[in-house]
């Protein structure tokens, strides 16, 4: 049986101290699989890497944005001021504030923004947890339609509904097991290969369908799909076309305007490990840049000085 393979070496003063496991696929415009390691057939929760399908449900069901507001619908933000700004004009344009939210109270995920947060007096908030955008815009969506407002986390409301086949057309797969994100919304497993494929779908979509809006929100405003000092706003800013979302436990997609879609899972959900392994994918299909060679390496550290990196495996490089 195929299992996650070495994808990240962790490599101090050239000794190698450890490995990072995962899997790595890229499917093709037509959404075969074009090259991939480790196990990409099986169910796995893609966590917030789902969100862009999410909102593909949402507009389906009559929700009404556009630009930056949509990139938020699709964020996993970070707390800064733009994207607490941007939930309460959600909320506002149907006649609700955020107390309406169900969100868990957390503190802003940008460690920057969480301090400034904490420094000017405020503790864990609903708003301030990374996903109040996709919940906002879950209450818009069940506002304009009359659902029930108290309920719409559960995986049996229409709005949840709605995104379930979303993510089933989008994958061209069956949601495979229903679990609860770490918001308290659903979380659908689907394939690592689906997960790239509604990616490869959605960058290549035509600019007035309802999948090219939320890609051309996602590159248009990255700073409110992700945040001001985020690698995936780095690197839709350097890369034309390119739509990108990172998800907890180290999964991460990417869509090439071409059609191909990459997407990968670092097994033990190793942050530090996501961005340099979806870098070195991204230069083996023949992308490069500054943006991208400086995604390559983490560094690691001794005395305060960099001593050595967590870089892709050949496994990836190929």
């Amino acid at each position: 049986m195929t299992e996650p393979v070495i994808v990240a070496d962790i490599v101090r003063n050239d000794f190698v101290e450890g490995h990072h496991y995962g899997s790595v696929v890229v499917t093709a415009p037509d959404g075969s699989v074009e090259w991939s390691v480790g196990v990409v057939d099986r169910p796995m929760f893609p966590r917030s890497s789902n969100k862009p399908m999410q909102a593909l449900g949402m507009l389906r069901s009559g929700l009404v944005l556009d630009g930056r507001l949509l990139a938020l619908a699709g964020a996993s933000h970070s707390g800064e001021s733009i994207h607490l700004d941007g939930v309460r004009e959600i909320l506002a344009g149907v006649g609700l504030d955020e107390s309406a939210l169900q969100t868990p109270a957390a503190y802003p995920i940008d460690d920057d923004t969480r301090d400034e947060w904490i420094r000017a007096g405020h503790g864990k908030d609903p708003i301030t947890m990374n996903c109040s955008g996709k919940h906002a815009a879950m209450l818009a969506t069940s506002k304009t339609n009359g659902w029930d407002l108290a309920t719409y986390r559960a995986p049996e409301h229409p709005v949840q509904q709605a995104i379930r086949t979303a993510i089933e057309d989008s994958a061209g797969e069956k949601v495979a097991a229903v679990a609860i994100d770490g918001c308290g919304a659903p979380l659908l497993a689907i394939s690592l290969a689906g997960l790239a494929r509604s990616f490869g779908l959605f960058a290549a979509a035509a600019p007035d369908s309802l999948e090219g809006r939320i890609a051309d929100a996602f590159r248009s405003f990255p700073e409110y799909a992700s945040g001001t000092r985020r690698d995936e706003t780095e690197l839709m800013h350097a890369v034309p076309g390119l739509l990108c979302k990172a998800g907890a436990e180290a999964v991460y997609a990417v869509g090439l305007p071409d059609g191909r879609g990459i997407a990968l899972k670092i097994d033990d959900g190793g942050v530090r490990a996501r961005k340099v392994v979806m870098a070195s994918a991204l230069q083996r299909l023949g992308l490069d840049g500054p943006v991208i060679e400086g995604q390559l390496r983490e560094p690691l550290l001794g005395g305060g000085r960099p001593v050595g990196s967590v870089h892709a495996a050949s496994s990836v490089t190929g």
